[in-house]
């Protein structure tokens, strides 16, 4: 018998955090004056999301069962028939989604603790990760356009706070800010694509949309011969590419890494980054509608899998490899959703949220433990100092590799066999970027685990290279790095213990769970798959079981690359680190290429910033200054300067000058009145 969803205890889901977050940030800073301490702050903030998590749990386990919940919590107003509400559609994709956000989100917390425990933003900093967490859940909550699209900006907008945390860093300034103006860019298609829906399909409430798709599919854009549903579905991927940072909408997310790490686990793993998987897959029967939208899903996915990937080779911020690996694994998921392995990805999106998290948590600890330095290359030999650090950063690499029986594995090779059972265009391309992504991503992910931990002590010596600091400018910004005699050292309980509870999934959650999610009914009726894309059929029939799956593939090419990966980074960091260094001396142009990341920053800045400060520089000077300033403020008053200068000439001040006006004044009035009775003829 399924149970029944209570609409109360949902609502406490994203109010809990909300909850927190609104006492963390008014009554812990001093816009009230700090009335609650630190103690308070993080304990009203990790409560909250306790709570959440908790009823996250209990409603997957009733929704297991087959409950489900759609409904109208609230109407806001209603406009010429159109209903703008706020509303929850909690099914099996809602509820995993609230699991992973709840989980990750208090992971992230209670890591927190130790890592912000010496910056004075330490409540504001609570408040605002706990509103993000808000705002992801009710994104993910949401059972219509206008929630959907309020909880879509939300976490760009605290995105933006978080990222900006220090204020008084100009790279983080201008990493908030490009991180804005870029999603910005994505959410103008978004909101083109939610528009054409509700214009053509009369409502924002999702399944009214979804039931007038057989309607949908046979309209044209006005004025042209497109397709309507695949205008609107290509406007709505943009949106994606923006939020989930798709090529070329993926400069924000590197740079992003300016804010403090616990962030960049949150924001980067489970949340802001996913919510354009999400969104694809909650609107797979519109996207199932159109072979074109999907091809160009599936093309830039493809792009990015691969060619952010090699950025990430060449990193040397701990934390900057890691968010190239995020791009990556977001281009692999991206793939799954043009392949219309919609399941594959939300897959994907859950294994890669605990081994993602995970990493991004374990360099923080390696960061505090070299004392905010985050350059690779100062590293080395820090196994023996940090071991609960180095075991969970090896499990989570391997989850990320895809080694077989680790989550990573069932969820990348899914995407990789659903690629190759594609018959859309642009299959083959992708094809070949989802098998040589396996290799690099084994090659720069171990490049980054070897350097860290093993080899060479490099750090405490005299160093020669950029520190990125993670840290305020005014903490401690005049020394970063281990002093000369200084050793490493394992982060406090606070710190590792996200890690382990971390490791556990990013090991066995992807076994578990590879059965229900992609061939069983965990998304009956929830994701809709069009007959004519078999790719999870192929699957289905090629699948026996987890034990199975994870022995055949030992055989198979993706093991193998992998494999080579790892082969290939130990022996050039290793064995023969002159090798790299004679690649980089000797591969000039193809460095050059990737350190400027394909200079797409430059191009940005060169075409959008300059063409905006040309268009903004003319109509500066031609709009402000010539017309507005110009004419009409300046000309209006000149004109009137001229008329009172010349009404000035009047006013002499001689009482015989006004006798004469007056004369002349009557005169010309007996002249105008009289004319006609002197000369009838006239009138």
């Amino acid at each position: 018998m399924a149970g029944q969803l209570n609409p109360h205890l949902l609502l406490a889901v994203p109010l809990a955090p909300l909850a927190g977050s609104v006492i963390a940030g008014l009554f812990g800073t001093k816009f009230f004056g700090n009335l609650v301490g630190r103690t308070v702050s993080h304990s009203v903030t990790i409560l909250g999301v306790l709570v959440a998590f908790v009823i996250s749990c209990m409603t997957l386990s009733a929704v297991i069962d087959g409950a489900t919940y759609n409904a109208t919590l609230y109407q806001w107003m209603n406009v010429g028939g159109l209903k703008l509400e706020v509303g929850f559609l909690v099914d099996s994709l809602t509820a995993m989604m609230m699991c992973v956000v709840t989980f990750v989100s208090l992971m992230v917390h209670i890591y927190t603790i130790g890592y912000m425990k010496d910056d004075d933003g330490y409540n504001r900093f609570f408040s605002y990760i706990s509103l993000f967490t808000f705002s992801m859940l009710m994104l993910v909550m949401s059972n219509n356009f206008l929630q959907l699209f309020f909880g879509w900006e939300a976490v760009g907008l605290v995105s933006y706070l978080l990222i900006g945390f220090w204020y008084t860093k100009p790279t983080a300034i201008y990493a908030n800010m490009k991180a804005f103006l870029v999603n910005r860019v994505g959410d103008f298609g978004f909101i083109l694509g939610i528009g054409l829906l509700v214009a053509y399909a009369g409502s924002m409430n999702y399944a009214e949309v979804f039931a007038k798709k057989e309607e949908l599919i046979k309209l044209t854009l006005p004025g042209t011969d497109w397709l309507l549903i695949t205008v609107a579905c290509i406007c709505l991927f943009i949106g994606a590419m923006g939020k989930s940072a798709q090529f070329p909408l993926h400069v924000w997310l590197p740079d992003s890494m300016e804010g403090p790490t616990p962030i960049s686990a949150l924001i980067h793993a489970a949340t802001m980054v996913t919510a354009g998987i999400f969104m694809v897959a909650r609107m797979s029967p519109l996207f199932e509608l159109s072979d074109t939208a999907l091809s160009f899903i599936l093309v830039i996915g493809s792009i990015t899998a691969l060619f952010m990937g090699f950025l990430g080779i060449i990193q040397n911020d701990i934390k900057r490899v890691v968010a190239y690996s995020t791009l990556s694994q977001l281009g692999y998921m991206t793939v799954a959703l043009g392949a219309s392995a919609y399941s594959v990805a939300v897959f994907h999106l859950m294994t890669h949220a605990f081994f993602k998290a995970l990493l991004f948590l374990a360099a923080g600890s390696v960061i505090i433990g070299m004392h905010h330095d985050q350059d690779i290359r100062n590293m080395g030999g820090l196994r023996k100092y940090m071991p609960i650090t180095w075991i969970t950063s090896l499990l989570g690499s391997l989850a990320l590799i895809g080694t077989p029986f680790f989550s990573g594995f069932y969820s990348k090779d899914s995407i990789i066999e659903a690629v190759q059972v594609s018959h859309l265009a642009g299959a083959g391309f992708a094809q070949f970027s989802v098998l040589a992504g396996v290799f690099v991503t084994a090659f720069y992910s171990f490049r980054m685990y070897f350097l860290v931990f093993h080899g060479e002590e490099r750090f405490g010596k005299t160093q020669h290279h950029d520190h990125r600091a993670d840290a305020h400018d005014d903490h401690d910004a005049h020394h970063h790095g281990l002093a000369h005699g200084q050793k490493p050292h394992e982060s406090s309980f606070v710190v590792w213990l996200p890690l382990v509870l971390l490791a556990i999934p990013s090991v066995i959650i992807g076994f578990l769970t590879i059965e229900p999610m992609l061939f069983g009914n965990f998304f009956h009726g929830v994701i809709i798959v069009d007959e004519a894309h078999h790719a999870m059929e192929e699957l289905k029939h090629e699948f026996h079981g987890p034990v199975a799956m994870a022995m055949h593939a030992l055989s198979t090419l993706p093991f193998w690359l992998a494999l080579a990966g790892v082969a290939t980074s130990y022996y050039f960091y290793m064995v023969k680190p002159a090798i790299p260094a004679a690649i980089k001396r000797n591969a000039g142009v193809i460095y050059t290429l990737l350190d400027n990341k394909y200079y797409m920053d430059r191009f940005n800045e060169v075409v959008f910033s300059g063409g905006a400060r040309l268009l903004g520089g003319g109509l500066w000077n031609v709009g402000d200054k010539g017309l507005i300033d110009g004419l009409v403020v300046n000309g209006s008053a000149k004109l009137v300067g001229l008329l009172s200068k010349a009404a000035r000439l009047l006013q002499t001040g001689y009482l015989y000058h006004y006798a004469f006006v007056m004369i002349l004044g009557v005169l010309g009035f007996l002249t105008y009145f009289m004319f006609p009775f002197m000369f009838p003829l006239a009138k």
